[in-house]
């Protein structure tokens, strides 16, 4: 482990939120409960420690998470002391929007592009924090660590500025914004290894343990409650599994896996060579998916 290296990338990111902080008038930190969030989380925390985080967390809840995340994002938001906004989608609440009745592409243009968008709107946020990584994404590859937003919240691929030397532009017009992304130059790799330094808290679904899970369409999906549809020729089966990615339940593919440490999660990265979003239902909606919902308002 280079200790010289997540240092490093370490000091970017705290100067990266030092940075926005000092030259945005309303910012915000998205918090999806994942293990970027908890890095980011923490790297904010040592950003402007003794103080308290001068911004809020925001949490989009699209009604679907497992139920282990909002167990411990609530229970992180009490024992750290931090502002947390919940926010969901009420058009969407109203309607039963969900993943089985109007499908993966639907359901998350609804209760997470649009409930973003509805969050940022109704707290005038200027720039907002996310955890997002270059080697995540094709389209997150060749995104700015400051990524502009119109008064839209649209995101223009070919209209991105030059980040230079580490100097980051952050003049904007009236309505439009800024998404942050401090984690840009971590791997997934870097990321379990500064878990694993600093002693940050995971969501337990991250370590391998017996989960009932249904195999659909090669992927396998956790029975986190009585609202996933089990089909006639389908079984559950109690499998030991984790997972590589968060997000909303039926739309996040286990692994299958015995790491149940965080040296063993470090030991299974170092041999994958599959992406950890392999496992996100909604990357493979259609060619180009995560770029063209970054461009409808998406993180």
């Amino acid at each position: 482990m280079n200790l010289t290296h997540l240092k490093t990338l370490e000091a970017e990111s705290i100067h990266i939120f030092r940075e926005v902080a000092a030259e945005f008038d309303n910012p915000v930190m998205l918090y999806s409960v994942g293990k970027d969030s908890a890095v980011l989380l923490h790297l904010a925390r040592k950003a402007f420690a003794p103080g308290k985080i001068p911004f809020p967390l925001l949490h989009v809840d699209t009604n679907w998470k497992f139920k282990e995340m909002i167990a411990f994002r609530d229970k992180i938001a009490k024992e750290y002391g931090f502002e947390l906004l919940v926010h969901q989608n009420p058009e969407g609440i109203a309607m039963g929007m969900g993943p089985f009745t109007h499908g993966s592409a639907t359901h998350t243009d609804v209760m997470k592009t649009q409930g973003l968008k509805q969050a940022l709107n109704k707290y005038g946020f200027d720039a907002a924090f996310g955890g997002a990584r270059r080697d995540e994404e094709k389209s997150r590859a060749k995104e700015r660590v400051y990524s502009f937003r119109d008064e839209n919240h649209r995101w223009d691929p070919k209209n991105q500025r030059p980040e230079l030397w580490n100097i980051y532009n952050g003049k904007v017009n009236k309505g439009e914004s800024i998404r942050v992304f401090p984690l840009s130059n971590w791997t997934e790799l870097d990321i379990w290894q500064y878990i694993y330094l600093e002693s940050i808290p995971i969501v337990p679904l991250y370590l391998a343990e017996k989960r009932p899970v249904v195999e659909r369409d090669g992927t396998l999906i956790m029975v986190d409650d009585d609202r996933m549809p089990i089909g006639e020729d389908e079984e559950v089966q109690m499998k030991s599994v984790r997972f590589r990615t968060l997000g909303c339940y039926p739309l996040t593919g286990a692994v299958e896996s015995t790491a149940n440490t965080l040296p063993e999660i470090i030991q299974e990265m170092l041999l994958t060579k599959t992406s950890e979003r392999q496992g996100r239902v909604i990357d493979h909606d259609s060619a180009g998916s995560m770029e063209k919902k970054k461009m409808e308002g998406y993180f």
